[in-house]
């Protein structure tokens, strides 16, 4: 996307469409690996976002990448940049 090197600083994630049931909206289940403060084990936690799909293009099980944006609705504040992969 053209828009995407005039906005650098924006934040951009990967992660995995867990719900695709209402319209122009997707759930994003995105993974993150942190270090536990005592142990130092590595420990894995996700993170999930309301993302905006103007085209109802992205399905349950599909990589996607998602950028930051201005606040869409309520819980919306990232938008659907590309399909990285789709589910088999």
């Amino acid at each position: 996307m053209a828009d995407n090197q005039t906005r650098k600083r924006r934040k951009v994630r990967v992660g995995v469409v867990v719900s695709d049931s209402r319209d122009k909206t997707i759930t994003v289940e995105v993974p993150n690996l942190t270090a536990h403060p005592r142990y130092d084990k590595v420990v894995r936690r996700s993170t999930k976002f309301h993302v905006h799909d103007e085209t109802n293009d992205a399905h349950l099980g599909d990589k996607v990448e998602i950028m930051e944006t201005r606040p869409v609705s309520k819980q919306k504040r990232w938008r659907l940049i590309e399909i990285v992969e789709r589910a088999r």
